[in-house]
């Protein structure tokens, strides 16, 4: 496993993109500073570019690198939230230009599975997770449902298949202004 990881990372530093297991379903992932990167994950899965696409960190300080001081409220849901969880954040800084909503805002995931938390911390910055499907098309529940054209479309395909079985995206959430939390997916 060890080996695995670090062949990913080196991956990630060379600005490949990776087919991998994330702490939610099979992902199509890359540095998140890469902006080439990033538009071939766009182009492979004929993605609009108006939806943003999620960033991965390892904690709640990396998150705070990007939003600045989290709230209480959003940390409690990071902490405790059983469902890994993207918050959608309006302030943000030292993104690329390609990765926001049209309305200027990212959604990040602080990780749960205790293998991309370290891949993502030995890789020392965010990386992009988008699921391993066309857009549009079901997500793959596992390894063999993923396409062949998102296989051949990547430049790194994990070793990591047969860990365990990823079957639902992140619950997408944003808070408003009077705290409250709104579901932009469960």
């Amino acid at each position: 496993m060890e080996k695995e990881i670090k062949k990913i990372v080196s991956n990630l530093k060379q600005g490949k993109i990776i087919l991998m297991p994330t702490d939610t379903i099979w992902g199509i992932t890359c540095d998140a500073s890469n902006e080439f990167s990033i538009e071939k994950i766009f182009k492979l899965k004929g993605r609009n570019k108006s939806k943003s696409l999620i960033h991965l960190v390892p904690n709640i300080e990396s998150l705070e690198k990007i939003v600045g001081p989290v709230s209480d409220k959003i940390k409690e849901i990071i902490l405790t939230e059983l469902k890994p969880t993207s918050i959608i954040y309006k302030n943000h800084k030292n993104l690329t230009g390609n990765i926001k909503s049209k309305e200027n805002s990212i959604a990040i995931r602080v990780v749960k599975d205790s293998t991309c938390k370290k891949i993502i911390s030995l890789f020392g910055k965010p990386i992009i997770a988008t699921s391993a499907n066309i857009s549009g098309e079901k997500n793959p529940n596992n390894f063999n449902e993923i396409k062949l054209k998102i296989i051949n479309g990547v430049d790194y395909v994990t070793k990591m298949e047969n860990i365990k079985k990823f079957s639902q995206p992140s619950r997408i959430i944003s808070i408003d202004n009077d705290n409250q939390i709104i579901e932009h997916r469960n």
